[in-house]
């Protein structure tokens, strides 16, 4: 397993894999991985075999760009050594792991926004978020060039900003978004789950109670998603003391409001548990 910090590096390592014929598969992360992140490169590592002469390549990078004043640069978690043993036991070909001065040199001024879709779920809450996020993830983009990168579902609108940059950009690669990894009881994986005490890792749960009641009801053939909604909204207030951010049907694509479910559509919600702020959806099917 190859560890590389700079652009250069990532560069003339990929260009001679390239040379050599091999097809890359890019995870990007911030680091402090858990099983989430490592299905997304078992993910990585089972569409290289299908194509013999593949190679995963891992970024982590916590990008300052995607947090906010008041929010958890400082603080996030970066456990880089427990990071790369695992990333090895997975075997994992390639890491990308920059300095932010190698990502941001001084003076850079350039920066990707994809209008409208940005604004909507996390980039209604999180103002300048998902600029941060296209502008580093193009970045990543340009530097590894990979066939196919994989994200995880449970960052939904990432997911769609991120398909929409690729698509608007021409970006010549697949994106594929994975599905949710869930702790046994059922809690979406998240690296933040870590700052959550004991008292919070409980009442947290109610985020996962609420998709499977919108889960459950869709199952049973309910498509109003003024009713899906009003169903989650209920399980919510069961934890008072969790503070809802959204709690929405939208559109997978364009993170816009749905009326009901029928031509498919997303559950999305965020909510606050103690200062920490959880993300969980259901990707709802089109019915016949």
């Amino acid at each position: 397993m190859l560890i590389v910090r700079t652009i250069a590096e990532a560069r003339a390592a990929l260009r001679e894999l390239r040379a050599r014929g091999l097809s890359v598969g890019l995870v990007p992360t911030m680091g402090a991985l858990h099983e989430g992140h490592l299905s997304l490169v078992r993910a990585a590592r089972a569409a290289c075999d299908d194509h013999p002469g593949g190679v995963v390549v891992v970024s982590i990078f916590v990008n300052p760009k995607q947090f906010g004043p008041n929010e958890d640069f400082a603080k996030y978690p970066r456990t880089f050594e427990a990071d790369m043993a695992a990333l090895e036991r997975e075997g994992v070909d390639l890491i990308f792991a920059p300095a932010a001065e190698e990502m941001y040199p001084q003076g850079a001024t350039a920066f990707v926004e994809v209008a409208g879709v940005s604004g909507r779920l996390d980039g209604a809450s999180r103002p300048g978020h998902f600029r941060g996020v296209a502008t580093v993830v193009a970045k990543l983009f340009n530097i590894i060039e990979p066939d196919k990168a994989f994200f995880g579902q449970k960052d939904a609108a990432q997911v769609a900003v991120l398909k929409k940059m690729v698509d608007e950009l021409n970006f010549g690669l697949e994106l594929v978004a994975c599905p949710i990894v869930r702790e046994p009881d059922g809690l979406a994986m998240s690296s933040r789950n870590r700052y959550l005490s004991a008292e919070e890792r409980r009442q947290a749960l109610v985020l996962s109670r609420a998709v499977r009641e919108v889960e459950r009801l869709a199952a049973g053939g309910v498509t109003e998603s003024s009713e899906l909604i009003a169903a989650a909204e209920a399980v919510l207030a069961e934890e008072p003391e969790v503070r809802v951010d959204y709690c929405k049907v939208v559109d997978p694509d364009t993170l816009e409001d749905v009326a009901d479910t029928q031509h498919g559509a997303l559950f999305a919600v965020a909510a606050f548990v103690g200062t920490t702020r959880l993300i969980d959806n259901l990707v709802l099917p089109t019915r016949a």
